[in-house]
């Protein structure tokens, strides 16, 4: 469960890659649907996983995440939606975000009105999917944060246009210097960046008056026990972090 204060009326969790139907390599509560595991199997993973939850299946809003920046409104319809990031103000509608390496983020306004989830890889926290996700609230500056289970800085390998894609956009000075200090230089090729996604996602947060964050302790790389990661093994499975009100 993240730690992470929230108002009595909101619940949110992050799965594991464990306690699941799945067989290797996607072993075993594999969540994604288009990564080649058994689709009976992921079903069975995401009943149960409705299940902790206390809801049936079809309140869990489930997205085709295509590493843009569209936030799209919940809905307990079953509908499969092109987004990457959902919002609601809808009891016991759930916002899913699945990831094996990018970063999870989970809102919550401090009224406990209303709650998104996020998925931001490189290209989504580039492309301003928190500060779409962001606009959705009436009180973006009342909103806290949980940044989940990604790929930490001291693995998350990119090129130079990662880093210009962060370094080339219009801020402060002070920003500017802390989004640098998210890139460090590789010692073995000098055209590789190790980059933090947690960093840079508490920038952009801050950026936008967002204050109280919480999470980013992990790295789904480097723990291969609890965690599925893309960039350690390819052909994978797929973790879910989910919020809703109640």
């Amino acid at each position: 469960m993240p730690d992470w204060p929230l108002p009595n009326n909101v619940r949110a969790l992050t799965t594991t890659r464990l306690g699941g139907f799945s067989l290797p390599p996607y072993d075993s509560f594999n969540l994604g649907c288009h990564v080649g595991d058994d689709l009976e199997h992921v079903q069975r993973n995401r009943n149960k996983l409705a299940a902790q939850c206390g809801l049936s299946v079809n309140r869990l809003q489930w997205l085709n995440q295509v590493h843009g920046s569209v936030a799209c409104e919940a809905l307990p319809d079953e509908v499969v939606r092109d987004a990457d990031a959902s919002y609601t103000r809808i009891k016991n509608t759930v916002c899913v975000i699945m990831t094996a390496d990018c970063l999870p983020i989970l809102f919550c306004d401090k009224q406990g009105r209303q709650v998104a989830a996020v998925h931001a890889g490189w290209r989504g926290l580039a492309g301003g999917v928190i500060e779409s996700t962001l606009a959705t609230f009436p009180a973006p500056l009342q909103v806290s944060a949980w940044l989940g289970p990604a790929i930490g800085p001291s693995a998350f390998e990119v090129g130079r246009d990662v880093v210009d894609a962060f370094t080339a956009q219009p801020m402060s000075s002070e920003m500017l210097t802390l989004t640098q200090q998210a890139f460090a230089q590789s010692a073995i090729d000098s055209e590789k960046w190790f980059a933090n996604l947690y960093l840079l996602a508490r920038i952009r947060l801050r950026m936008q008056g967002v204050t109280d964050i919480y999470g980013g302790e992990y790295c789904t790389w480097s723990d291969e026990s609890q965690f599925y990661s893309y960039r350690r093994s390819g052909t994978t499975g797929r973790m879910a972090s989910l919020i809703w009100l109640t």
